[in-house]
């Protein structure tokens, strides 16, 4: 059986917590990438995508030249380890629609990222096909922000659960 070791990609960049979101959008351009892990040391603490430095900065008016990637990024991403089958986590990027996720070692460090691409490029193409398919289904947009404004009941749509395909004991 494949595991994601087999396929993922290694070396990749990380930035931490503190560096600004101008370094995050300058990483993303130069490696023509729409993620990046953020790590204290080599231990994996966040990511940030470029939709968070559209939707939780730019959107917020919380973007200057100095703001940390803090601010902004997501906490307790969606990860995996390097050892699991990607049968496995092929199917928890088509649960959680998503189309990359960190990877980890045993100790909790950061040793890549695997993404749609890998698995197309490395893997079974057909079966990366249907992942992609199931991720890009649309989702309900949240309009929670609508009926509390105007005091209607009832909420929205419910934002992507933090399933996890493991949890990394710190």
């Amino acid at each position: 059986m494949t595991q994601v070791s087999d396929v993922m990609t290694r070396g990749v960049r990380s930035l931490s917590p503190k560096d600004t979101v101008v370094m995050a959008a300058q990483a993303m351009q130069e490696l023509d990438v729409g993620a990046i892990p953020v790590c204290n040391e080599d231990r994996l603490v966040g990511i940030v995508t470029d939709r968070d430095l559209v939707v939780r900065g730019l959107a917020q008016a919380r973007l200057g030249a100095d703001t940390p990637i803090d601010d902004v990024m997501s906490r307790q991403p969606l990860w995996c380890f390097e050892d699991q089958p990607v049968d496995d986590v092929m199917a928890y990027m088509r649960k959680s629609q998503v189309r990359r996720v960190p990877v980890i070692d045993h100790e909790n460090h950061l040793v890549g990222m695997v993404s749609l691409g890998d698995l197309a490029v490395k893997g079974d193409e057909a079966q990366a096909g249907r992942a992609l398919r199931s991720i890009s289904e649309p989702a309900q947009p949240d309009r929670s922000h609508l009926s509390q404004a105007s005091g209607a009941a009832g909420g929205g749509a419910s934002g992507p659960s933090q399933n996890r395909l493991s949890k990394p004991t710190r």
